[in-house]
Order: structure tokens, then C-alpha cells, then sequence
């Protein structure tokens, strides 16, 4: 079966990372992003120059008109999507919670709830037996904020990553005899752009491995759950975190 692989937030970090991944891996991969055309294009030229096939998509997953969009574009330009990766995601203010403005929150959980929830809603419609497909994985990428709380800085976004964590487990049930396998994978402090510097440089003290991960470490996780190793893998959450629960 030739594996299409959706990956919003696609461009930088865990995402890019995650494309170059399941290229190598024989996958056509489809990315997402919002305003960073170069580094999309950048992540989508590096894997057609290794001989991988993948394409670009400019799409607001906050945003349902621009999900259907992007699912359609998919399936017509690489053919019937067989994997989701639910990354896109946003942290928000970096505040207590008794500083959050009603925006700060809206913002925050439309792109990490209801946008994965959308995005999680159109794969099914287009895997699941149930709708005559073929199956499929979907892999949210949720976070140890969810169970950590990420007090003082980011309740917010702990919460919003909760949600997916209960996603995961609810849609696993749902889906599970229509051939479709959904999990998700939880990240400790991994060098990309979302953690502030000042994160980055303390982490490492808090980790039993004693640093903190690479995006590449991460994807490899993301590609497993992908893969037909984990064909008997669904419901799960899998810590990549250095030993750090």
C-alpha cells in the first residue's frame, strides 16, 4: 500500500523533522504551513532532491474552510491519505492563568483542539472502512505539559494538550475495527523554536539523560506509530522525554 502521510505544522521543527522521516521511510508526505512558504519549500526541495515525493500546503488548521481545502488537495495531487500527523500547535501567552484574556484562549484551543479535532474528523472520513477506505494511523502530537500542568507559563497550553490526549483514547475506541490505529506521542523540552531559551538551558538539569531531546528523536517515535511494527499499537501515549515523566 503506498503510504500518504498529512503532517500539519510541517515545516519547522518536529514536523519538518517528521517529513524528512517518513520520506525516507517510501512515504509521500503533504506539510502544512501558515506563513513560512520558504521553510516549507525549503523541507519540500530536500526531500524531492533525495528522490522522496512531497508537497506544500498553505493552510490555518484554526481554520475548518482551510482543512477540507487541504485534505482535498492532498488526495488529488498524492492520492488516498493513509497517515495524520496532528502537530500544528501553538503555545499562547506565556502567562498565569489569572492573566489569560478570553482571546488568549480561543486562539490556543483552536488550533490545538478544535483543529486537531477537524483535522482527526476528516482522515477518519477518508480511512475508515466504514466509509470504504483502506485504514489508516493517525499520530497527535501531544506534550508532558498535559500532565505536568506547566504551571506559571503555560496552563494553557498543558490544558489544550490534555484534550488531545483524551482524543487520542476516545478516537483509538471509536476506530479501532474500521482499520484505523490513532496514538499519540508526548515530548519532553526538544530543541525547536517554541521552548524560550531560558527553558532550554534549565532542562536539562530536571532530565535524567540530563539534555534535552532533538526533533529527530521525536519523529522517530511519530514514525514508528506510523508503521505496520505498530500495527497492534493503538490508544497509546508514548513519552519521549529523556526519562522525564
Amino acid at each position: 500500500m503506498s503510504r500518504v502521510t498529512l503532517i500539519t505544522g510541517g515545516s519547522r521543527g518536529i514536523g519538518a523533522a517528521t517529513a524528512r522521516a517518513c520520506a525516507k521511510a517510501g512515504h509521500k508526505v503533504a506539510i502544512t504551513y501558515i506563513k513560512d512558504a520558504d521553510a516549507a519549500n525549503a523541507v519540500r526541495d530536500e526531500i524531492t532532491a533525495s528522490g522522496g515525493t512531497a508537497m506544500i500546503i498553505q493552510a490555518d488548521t484554526a481554520k475548518e474552510a482551510d482543512i477540507l481545502a487541504m485534505f482535498d488537495a492532498v488526495t488529488a495531487e498524492l492520492g488516498p491519505i493513509t497517515g495524520l500527523v496532528n502537530n500544528a500547535g501553538i503555545h499562547g501567552a506565556r502567562v498565569r492563568v489569572d492573566a489569560l484574556t478570553a482571546d488568549d484562549i480561543t486562539q490556543v484551543l483552536d488550533v490545538n483542539v478544535r483543529g486537531c479535532f477537524l483535522c482527526a474528523r476528516e482522515a477518519v472520513k477518508r480511512m475508515s472502512t466504514n466509509y470504504g477506505g483502506q485504514g489508516g494511523a493517525i499520530v497527535n502530537v501531544s506534550s508532558g505539559s498535559a500532565t505536568l500542568g506547566n504551571p506559571g507559563a503555560g496552563v494553557l497550553y498543558g490544558a489544550s494538550k490534555g484534550a488531545l490526549n483524551t482524543l487520542t483514547v476516545g478516537l483509538a475506541q471509536e476506530v479501532a475495527a474500521e482499520g484505523i490505529r490513532v496514538n499519540a506521542v508526548a515530548p519532553g523540552v526538544t530543541a525547536t523554536e517554541m521552548p524560550p531559551a531560558d527553558k532550554i538551558a534549565a532542562a536539562p538539569a530536571t532530565i535524567p539523560m540530563g539534555r534535552i531531546g532533538t526533533a529527530e528523536e521525536i519523529a522517530a517515535a511519530i514514525l514508528w506509530l506510523l508503521s505496520d511494527e505498530a500495527a497492534y499499537v493503538a490508544g497509546a501515549n508514548i513519552r519521549v522525554a529523556g526519562g522525564k515523566l
